[in-house]
């Protein structure tokens, strides 16, 4: 039977690239010269530290447009507040990954409400499904690529 795996996962490799970059550019730009700002990654949270709270605006926008260039959906994204004190300031900003049960639920949902013949099955941190028909598959993908969810969705394990 064909089932096929729907997942949220980042490639973390093209995230550490991503910051890496992020850093020489504002460590290049005019705007950013004798200001000490940065990028600091652990894990999946990026903290980004700068002067005031424009610039770290600014170095969201670098940020973004870095992660676009690797590839990486910036849906993924969850911004934390900027907090300033002591003549800096800081944003934490967290990277999803992995589909949480609340999302989940919402995606059998989705599919159960289009009333296709597939079966869906949570697993962990993806969704399983599985149907007769290849076409059937291709419809839960589109119907979910439609559907406005928070988090980018990726399609694995495509078996026949």
């Amino acid at each position: 039977m064909p089932s096929f795996d729907i997942v949220s996962e980042l490639d973390q490799h093209q995230v550490t690239n991503a910051v890496d970059q992020a850093n020489r550019v504002v460590g290049n730009r005019f705007d950013f010269k004798g200001v000490d700002a940065q990028y600091e990654r652990n894990d999946h949270v990026v903290t980004l530290t700068a002067e005031a709270e424009f610039q770290v605006r600014q170095m969201l926008d670098i940020l973004r447009n870095e992660l676009t260039r690797k590839d990486i959906d910036v849906g993924c994204l969850e911004e934390g507040d900027i907090d300033e004190a002591n003549r800096s300031a800081r944003m934490k900003v967290t990277l999803r990954e992995g589909i949480d049960s609340d999302l989940a639920k919402k995606i059998v949902r989705i599919v159960k409400d289009a009333k296709l013949k597939v079966q869906t099955q949570i697993q962990g941190e993806q969704v399983r499904v599985t149907g007769k028909k290849r076409d059937d598959l291709q419809q839960v993908i589109s119907l979910l690529r439609q559907s406005d969810l928070d988090l980018p969705l990726q399609f694995n394990n495509f078996r026949d």
